[in-house]
């Protein structure tokens, strides 16, 4: 979802400068400003509209003409799983499809969805793993599990490859390897 600016603000504001440092979105999908949570609603609903991402992959807020760039503590979208079994990101946008699902070496859950990468709330992890299956139907167990996480090696790599999450294989991914492999800055700079 890129977004531009209103071209008639920036027509009469030309040189707002851009503003970095100040907006975070942690990874509970909670906006910080300047590190103190966003408890107003009236806030909190205007930076999940104005919320996108320029062309560089950097995520933003934009404030009128100015642009209020983002510091992702994992992903630009933070989602929740539902009893149902939908998924809606932090701004309240249902999710229509995930791509592929990963499992990072600390355990995170990060899913590739039709609105970019978004990271499992961790509140939501214990139902995520509930629903892992092994090829012969089984739920995923720890040792599997950790196989994921750790990449696997050697006859571990066998039980890697049979952990599906829905019809997806769960795969390993690094945390630090995330922005590059899915495009986004995680900390954007001037």
């Amino acid at each position: 979802m890129t977004i531009s600016p209103d071209p008639a603000a920036l027509a009469r504001w030309p040189d707002v400068p851009a503003c970095y440092d100040w907006l975070s979105l942690d990874r509970r999908g909670t906006w910080r400003l300047q590190g103190e949570v966003v408890v107003h609603a009236g806030l909190a609903g205007f930076l999940n509209a104005a919320y996108g991402r320029d062309e560089a992959g950097n995520w933003l807020v934009h404030n009128g003409p100015q642009r209020v760039y983002v510091a992702l503590e994992y992903a630009p979208w933070v989602l929740r799983l539902h009893p149902d079994g939908n998924l809606t990101t932090h701004t309240g946008a249902g999710v229509a499809a995930v791509a592929a699902a990963y499992l990072d070496e600390e355990g995170n859950v990060l899913l590739d969805t039709n609105l970019g990468a978004g990271l499992l709330d961790d509140r939501d992890l214990a139902a995520f793993l509930a629903q892992c299956r092994c090829v012969d139907g089984s739920v995923a167990d720890d040792e599997a599990l950790l196989a994921v996480m750790t990449g696997g090696a050697g006859d571990a790599s066998q039980v890697r490859s049979q952990v599906r999450w829905r019809d997806l294989p769960l795969q390993a991914v690094a945390r630090a390897a995330v922005p590059a492999r899915f495009g986004f800055r995680a900390r954007p700079a001037p």
